[in-house]
């Protein structure tokens, strides 16, 4: 018997109805979004039998799994929804937008048993891969700071087809840390406690009234520094991904612009330079269209084992907050002129 899928916000969404029918174990019978004709349509493209505009009806519809792919702001209240009427869920980043939908989720996961993963595809791709090999394995002593920047001119993406502003435009862009704080935290093997923000405020795109760039500083559990960047509002070509990790014993550092590969130092070999590493191929799988390579069906695959083993998630709710709930601290900080900030953590113990 395959698990029954459904699929909700069918822009980013159209990227799981494709690795959901890709695999074995799963099939796709439902999808739905607000717009019609995009659910027809992916409905048609990808054929599967049933469409919905109204989130509730697709749920009724006898799904085991709900995928939620909508704005953001959407994401906890609709797990929240799923989970209450025991339907395991696959989520967008971020998990949730305000630290009460954190309390949240961890409490309807921890009452109703069902599994719930957070749908963070940084951490499956093979340049995380390739830091985290080297960290762990001892090359560079214990991390001591870490660095991650994502910046990303979306402001395209911040209006609607009618000219209204999206929630893009709205969210705070270090609450949108997930892709950098994420594969730091998972590296590290760590959580925060303390975070720290500032942001530059509104300058480039004032009509938007978009946040610039937003910058965390974070205290970890174990005591590394860490300092993450972001920024979807701002005139910059390419988009930057960017990791450095400085341990006791040297450093490694992911590509900028102009670079070929991964560089890394250690004190150890007397190299008198950085030395080039290759990356990873660990996480090789099928391509799925979309921008992340092989990372969606990875996860994807990760997140059904879980179901049919009763394990847990590659991403369980406790990790998912880890990553999620430093960015909504660091911007109250930031709105409180840099003041720091606790950083719950959400585990019953």
């Amino acid at each position: 018997m395959k698990l029954k899928v459904g699929v909700v916000g069918l822009r980013r969404g159209r990227v799981y109805v494709d690795v959901f029918k890709r695999l074995p174990e799963t099939e796709v019978v439902a999808v739905c979004d607000l717009d019609r004709s995009l659910a027809e349509g992916a409905a048609q493209e990808f054929k599967v039998p049933a469409y919905f505009t109204d989130y509730r009806d697709m749920l009724d519809h006898g799904v085991d799994v709900a995928v939620v792919c909508t704005p953001a702001p959407l994401h906890a209240a609709q797990s929240i929804e799923a989970m209450k009427r025991g339907i395991h869920v696959l989520s967008e980043v971020p998990a949730a937008y305000t630290l009460e939908e954190c309390s949240q989720l961890a409490e309807t996961v921890e009452k109703t048993g069902v599994k719930y993963m957070m749908a963070e595809n940084y951490i499956f791709l093979p340049y995380v891969e390739t830091i985290s090999r080297v960290v762990n394995g001892g090359l560079i002593g214990s991390p001591i700071y870490v660095e991650g920047e994502y910046v990303h001119d979306c402001r395209y993406l911040m209006r609607d087809d009618k000219g209204g502003l999206t929630w893009r435009a709205r969210l705070p862009p270090i609450q949108y840390c997930t892709h950098n704080l994420g594969p730091i935290l998972r590296i590290l093997d760590d959580r925060c406690k303390i975070a720290v923000g500032m942001h530059t405020g509104c300058n480039v795109a004032p009509e938007l009234n978009a946040i610039d760039l937003e910058v965390g500083l974070f205290k970890t559990v174990k005591g590394v520094v860490v300092k993450v960047l972001n920024g979807f509002s701002v005139a910059r070509e390419p988009m930057l991904v960017w990791f450095v990790v400085y341990g006791t014993k040297g450093v490694v550092e992911g590509p900028r612009c102009g670079w070929d590969g991964f560089k890394l130092y250690v004190e150890a070999l007397g190299m008198g330079d950085m030395a080039r590493i290759s990356p990873s191929t660990r996480y090789r799988a099928p391509e799925i269209p979309g921008g992340h390579g092989s990372s969606e069906y990875i996860l994807a695959r990760g997140f059904v084992r879980s179901i049919l083993e009763d394990s847990k998630p590659p991403i369980d709710v406790y990790e998912a907050l880890d990553y999620t709930a430093p960015g909504i601290c660091a911007h109250l900080s930031a709105e409180m002129g840099g003041r720091p900030v606790e950083v719950p953590d959400f585990r019953k113990t």
